[in-house]
């Protein structure tokens, strides 16, 4: 496919997760929205496989600086505006036909030390996707240890949360990378051949809750459903269970599938679908992909099509969010 050759060049910065998936799924025309832009990878494979425009969006103005060689190239078909994507509806300011997500940090921000993402490069302990707000640093630094105890269970479904709060505050101050992941790696066993790295669920955890990130996606996902077109299509490709559960429950709920209710997810009242799923199950990455990016091998596609209905308001408490009890981040 042309797409996936021009976006898989040895010189883009990395390889988009689950594209050829994507292309295949939907229809990659008319105004699409990329509301992750990143390394650019998805907005480039959806101008080359034939989209008349693409608006890409993202909170991070140094990706707009990287993609200043190449951006030019494509035109007027080519939109940049820096935002986040829960704005995404405003931000486009027209019906679209179709919006991508890429979840999560992209491997372009785990490689830059400076950034705070990674527990591989020693860096400042910085987290922030947009550069602004409050850091990593000032969560472990300033929040109580009940507060990054929750933090650590419930966005990084860490079990030794306890543990590893009480010797974040021991340590205190932490002002780098390297010394949280150490903190962590001491909390814990040390990894086995072809288990994660100790600190990941840590620096997830710290990760989500610096960018609220499931606040973001919820308000992404209502804001797509306002901007789509009658048939316009939602692609959303999530990296861990957390995230993709939210997206799972937001288009079953919104295709009038939304089940019978758990602990998690109360039964939600009918509604009026607003979306069908194109895919009843998530689209994972075949060995092939798995073989040149190891970084699909935790992505799922989900995929809705919009139906024409007016949007309407969603019951946040059946998606599943996890929530901190009772305590502000800041």
């Amino acid at each position: 496919m042309a797409a996936a050759a021009r976006v898989s060049d040895p010189e883009a910065p990395h390889l988009p997760v689950l594209i050829d998936a994507i292309l295949a799924t939907v229809t990659p025309k008319g105004i699409w929205l990329d509301g992750t832009f990143g390394a650019g990878g998805y907005t480039r494979a959806f101008l080359e496989a034939g989209a008349d425009r693409v608006i890409a969006l993202d909170r991070d103005p140094m990706v707009f600086e990287m993609a200043k060689p190449w951006a030019d190239s494509y035109g007027d078909r080519l939109v940049l505006r820096q935002g986040v994507f829960s704005d995404l509806d405003t931000l486009a300011d027209m019906p679209l036909d179709g919006v991508v997500l890429d979840l999560g940090v992209s491997s372009m921000q785990l490689d830059q030390a400076d950034r705070g993402f990674s527990f591989l490069r020693d860096g400042p302990l910085d987290m922030r996707m947009g550069q602004d707000g409050p850091s990593a640093a000032d969560l472990v630094n300033e929040g109580d240890e009940a507060l990054i105890a929750d933090i650590l269970f419930q966005y990084g479904e860490e079990r030794a949360s306890r543990r590893i709060a009480k010797a974040i505050v021991a340590a205190r101050p932490i002002s780098t990378t390297g010394q949280l992941a150490a903190v962590v790696e001491a909390c814990l066993p040390r990894a086995k051949p072809g288990q994660s790295h100790p600190a990941t669920r840590s620096f997830q955890a710290l990760r989500i809750a610096v960018n609220d990130e499931f606040g973001q996606l919820i308000a992404g996902l209502e804001a797509a459903e306002r901007a789509l077109k009658p048939g316009g299509e939602l692609a959303v490709v999530t990296f861990h269970s957390l995230e993709d559960r939210i997206v799972k429950k937001f288009l079953q709920a919104r295709a009038g599938r939304a089940g019978g209710g758990s602990r998690h997810a109360p039964l939600q009242d009918t509604v009026t679908p607003t979306f069908e799923l194109i895919a009843r199950k998530a689209v994972t990455a075949l060995p092939e992909e798995l073989a040149r990016n190891p970084r699909a091998r935790s992505a799922k596609l989900r995929v809705g099509r919009r139906i024409d209905v007016p949007a309407q308001a969603q019951d946040r408490t059946a998606l599943g969010l996890p929530k901190l009890v009772g305590q502000e981040l800041f």
